[in-house]
């Protein structure tokens, strides 16, 4: 068995564990649980000797390893404590990258620090899910990748470098499609995110006039600019047939905010994209794995207007009591807690400031909690 004393030895059964549940979407039987909640466990002992800022933490809700035999116990940060403190068990000289959470230019923003490895499992753990997700069919034969153009409503990589939304899709583009990738935002000096509109149009003109399907991503607030100008310009367009977009991010208040169906039913109406074919994700800077509601194409598990997201088989989402901090029943409402295996440097466990009704395994994704500051990537697309 791998050395699980050590962060090496911990990433080597990880990747391990991912290589035999990588695009498993049902991979909860007993072994997979048995074997979550052992890693889990040895993160957390991890964590609590090397991460300082985290063991206190622990420390004051009376919590040490020695205590814990079930990952459900192992104790959340708070999301506001990545602005206050370096959850980080990386020593200064090796912090290679980090991420900022979005938000106002008054606000602190989160920090999620990176080594040069910890940023590799940060990537392996979200191409085989996006890959599954947005590509099911490139999961069959990669070479299918090679017909699809790729539109990005963001920045390129080097004019965000802080955002995770932006590194994931610049890790997407080199793992699935180093060629026909079209990145349309920009960044002001302001850091604030705008989008090259007449660029947009024209990629998606480009799409239109050919074959080759089209792969669109963006925050959902970057999709209310182009639909708003698509209104505007009178433009609609017919993508080809297999096309597909991935939303994610939300408005919080810097804009109008559509109801989701109300936003999809725009996207299919001037994008030309089926409801099928609308896949929402759910990330944070926070973390290193990514949910989604759908596979693009699949509509034989829910409805359109149904949105239940699910983590990867390394991480595993709780909606718990914001009175108890107990998991809520099945279809009742709470605060989101993620549990992140891919989070090897920083904690494992966080606590996000978003509710969400209980489904299973999954969730669905209710917005912001009241009274908790504006954050998330879709701010920079202000």
């Amino acid at each position: 068995m791998t050395d699980l004393a050590n962060f090496a030895g911990f990433a080597a059964r990880w990747r391990a564990f991912i290589r035999l549940h990588a695009t498993d979407r049902g991979a909860r039987s007993v072994n997979a649980r048995a074997e979550f909640n052992e890693l889990a466990l040895a993160l957390f002992r991890l964590q609590f000797a090397h991460n300082q800022p985290y063991q206190n933490l622990c420390r004051a809700r009376g919590v040490a390893p020695a205590g814990v035999a079930d990952w459900t116990q192992i104790p959340a940060v708070p999301t506001p404590a990545f602005k206050e403190l370096e959850l980080t068990s990386l020593p200064a000289a090796e912090r290679t990258t980090v991420f900022h959470s979005s938000g106002t230019s008054a606000q602190r923003p989160s920090r999620h620090y990176h080594s040069a490895e910890s940023l590799a499992l940060y990537e392996a753990s979200l191409v085989p899910w996006f890959q599954g997700h947005l590509l099911p069919e490139a999961s069959v034969d990669a070479g299918l990748v090679d017909g699809f153009r790729f539109v990005s409503l963001t920045p390129a990589p080097q004019d965000a470098p802080h955002s995770s939304l932006v590194h994931m899709l610049d890790t997407v583009r080199a793992a699935c499609a180093p060629q026909g990738w079209r990145f349309t935002g920009r960044r002001g000096a302001d850091g604030a995110w705008s989008q090259d509109l007449p660029a947009t149009v024209a990629a998606l003109r480009e799409a239109g006039a050919s074959a080759r399907p089209v792969v669109l991503f963006g925050t959902a607030f970057s999709f209310v600019h182009l639909l708003d100008h698509c209104g505007a310009a009178g433009l609609r367009f017919a993508l080809p047939a297999g096309s597909r977009a991935m939303e994610t991010g939300g408005y919080k208040g810097r804009s109008r905010a559509l109801p989701k169906a109300e936003l999809h039913a725009l996207i299919t109406e001037r994008l030309g994209l089926p409801p099928s074919h609308l896949v929402c994700e759910y990330g944070m800077s926070e973390l290193s794995s990514q949910a989604y509601d759908r596979v693009a194409g699949d509509t034989s598990h829910l409805s359109p207007l149904t949105s239940h997201f699910q983590f990867p088989p390394w991480a595993r989402a709780r909606v718990v009591s914001p009175e108890t901090g107990r998991e809520v029943a099945e279809g009742e409402t709470g605060l989101l807690q993620v549990f992140d295996l891919a989070n090897v440097r920083s904690v494992l466990a966080v606590q996000t400031e978003d509710l969400a009704v209980r489904h299973g395994d999954g969730f669905e994704l209710l917005g912001r909690a009241a009274q908790v500051e504006p954050r998330g990537c879709s701010l920079m697309a202000a």
